[in-house]
């Protein structure tokens, strides 16, 4: 798990924050916790502790997390914030938007961060497939089938939207899924270790979604 250190301050603090905010803790100190939180990874090279111990990024860094909050605190957190190279941009309007989108009370903090995890793989995987794409409206246009069910997918409406044939919009609408489908597992794969089970752990974030 070789992942550079900024790319992982940038990908993954979201679910680390709303970890922090379903705790208890205010959006000010969530910020500030979690600024704290990456000094401290840099600072110490816990990343390198976690790339020689091959375990799942996902796991590693709640329970990194935890033991940051339990040992550092509000106060420390916010002396360090912004006080080095560390420096994250987080966007607290953004967060606190997906935080505040979570009407579920009935979950603890462990669940919002597996559901925040989950789910911010798979805005990432959406946006390597915008990436890939040069005519944006036909992105747009089929982005919208992507979390149908299969027997759901209104293949008339596809080719409205696509301009072109029911046939056609059909394999389009087939191959971009799957090209979905690929891009989730890869940005999965990224995140665990050469020899993990990828298959696995997006089955245990498919039922992390399903079920939060």
């Amino acid at each position: 798990m070789a992942a550079a250190f900024e790319t992982v301050c940038v990908l993954y603090w979201q679910p680390l924050y709303a970890f922090v905010r379903r705790c208890g803790r205010t959006p000010h100190d969530a910020e500030d916790l979690t600024q704290g939180f990456f000094r401290s990874l840099l600072e110490k090279r816990w990343l390198e502790q976690a790339d020689q111990e091959k375990g799942r990024l996902r796991s590693f860094l709640i329970l990194a997390m935890k033991r940051f909050m339990t040992n550092e605190g509000r106060n420390t957190a916010a002396q360090k914030r912004g006080g080095g190279e560390a420096h994250l941009p987080i966007d607290t309007a953004f967060a606190e938007s997906y935080y505040r989108a979570d009407e579920s009370e009935r979950l603890v903090a462990d669940q919002v961060f597996d559901r925040e995890w989950a789910l911010t793989l798979l805005r990432l995987a959406t946006q390597r497939l915008e990436a890939e794409f040069k005519d944006a409206a036909q992105f747009q246009a089929l982005k919208g089938f992507l979390t149908a069910a299969h027997d759901e997918i209104d293949y008339n409406l596809a080719a409205a939207k696509l301009k072109t044939t029911v046939n056609a919009a059909r394999v389009a609408v087939h191959r971009f899924r799957k090209r979905f489908r690929a891009a989730y597992r890869e940005e999965v794969a990224q995140t665990l270790p050469p020899s993990a089970d990828v298959e696995g752990e997006v089955r245990y974030l498919a039922n992390v979604l399903a079920e939060n």
